[in-house]
């Protein structure tokens, strides 16, 4: 179960460590759970905890992506790090088939049929999934299913 405690252990181990990149990704991604409370104005479940860490494993893709355009391979490092300190709290990420079980199961569920219905599918499936796979490749999932 991931947690503001669980996180915090890990940046009290980094702290007597020394591990200041490690440090300071933790710093952030309590600093966005914080925020993510604050802006809900409740504790955050397991659930909504990893949905903020999902964001920020996908930022960090996301600018790995425009480092390697940029040929800054020092930042691309960094946001490496970053990613792997990150992922290190998700749970296991879904295989292309276990997700692809799922979303047959969740197309099923809702009676989809077309492209139309690729907003009721990922509705249902996301908080199902929510950790385990990117939103993007999903959605992409899905609607290569809907279009045949």
């Amino acid at each position: 179960m991931v947690t503001k405690d669980t996180i915090t252990e890990q940046m009290k181990k980094a702290a007597k460590t020394k591990d200041k990149a490690t440090l300071s990704i933790l710093r952030f991604a309590l600093a966005a759970i914080n925020n993510k409370e604050k802006e809900v104005r409740h504790e955050l479940s397991e659930q909504e905890t990893f949905q903020v860490l999902s964001s920020l494993v996908k930022k960090a893709k996301e600018s790995i992506e425009q480092f390697q355009r940029g040929n800054r391979s020092d930042l691309v490092s960094k946001e490496e790090n970053e990613l792997e300190v990150l992922q290190a709290f998700l749970p296991q990420q879904l295989t292309p088939e276990e997700l692809g079980e799922e979303i047959s199961k969740v197309l099923k569920e809702s009676g989809a049929s077309s492209a139309k219905d690729v907003g009721t599918v990922m509705k249902i499936l996301m908080p199902r999934i929510a950790g385990r796979a990117d939103g993007r490749l999903v959605n992409e999932m899905v609607r290569e299913r809907l279009s045949k």
